[in-house]
């Protein structure tokens, strides 16, 4: 009876230690979603459910090309990242791949699962597709960044990272050959209260991605109402 004793109290005395002890970091090689729609309703003829997609697709950006459509939303440090949704109607969606689908595009090393890949955007000129988006916290000075596909569907190049670009939510603006991308950064100048932001556009080389020419602002302020109101004015250009 003793003996046991001392053995329970061993193995105790090991749990308290071995719980005591520091935790090491958890690596995964792959994280999945599964997500089911609680909707109840069925919709009668000539209606739809909305959300038209239910679940995990934040921050959607979509394009047109002929009779279809194509979303792409972000993905934070999910991967694959960046899923590529497809429809003709609007209401019925199918996923029909995702723009980073390769762990050579992107590192997400030491990036917090609230971070990585947001607020992406999509678009198509000339029988290419293309998505800008933002990885501020990715190893290596990613920031934000262009890839291409000749179908949505992928597969989609390694990232190019448009040097200079500072700030986030990047969109791209085609104006026949040229290529914009309008963004949001900080204002000329001071801030004028916290939280200032300002809103800018930079063209692009269509052949290197990368800027050319001076970036210029359209909307300085605008995001405190209040602040404005009292006298911090927002300027459009």
């Amino acid at each position: 009876m003793k003996q046991q004793l001392l053995l329970v109290a061993a193995l105790c005395v090991a749990g308290v230690a071995q719980a005591a002890s520091p935790a090491t970091s958890a690596r995964f090689e792959r994280f999945s979603y599964t997500g089911k729609s609680l909707e109840q309703v069925k919709p009668g003829p000539g209606q739809f459910v909305n959300p038209v997609l239910s679940g995990y697709f934040p921050d959607p950006s979509i394009t047109r090309v002929g009779d279809d459509y194509y979303v792409v939303n972000s993905s934070f440090t999910n991967f694959p990242g960046l899923p590529i949704m497809h429809s003709r109607d609007l209401v019925t969606w199918t996923q029909i791949g995702n723009a980073l689908d390769r762990p050579e595009q992107v590192d997400f090393t030491g990036v917090r699962g609230s971070q990585g890949i947001y607020a992406p955007d999509i678009s198509f000129h000339d029988g290419r597709y293309y998505i800008i988006t933002t990885c501020s916290s990715c190893p290596g000075g990613m920031g934000n960044f262009i890839i291409t596909a000749d179908h949505p569907a992928g597969p989609w190049s390694k990232p190019v990272t448009v040097k200079g670009l500072n700030g986030i939510d990047p969109s791209l603006f085609w104006d026949g050959d040229k290529v914009y991308v309008v963004h949001n950064d900080a204002p000329e100048g001071t801030p004028r209260y916290d939280g200032h932001r300002a809103i800018w556009i930079t063209e692009l080389d269509p052949a290197t991605l990368q800027r050319v020419g001076t970036r210029k602002v359209l909307i300085d302020g605008g995001v405190a109402p209040a602040k404005i109101r009292s006298g911090s004015k927002a300027r459009i250009y």
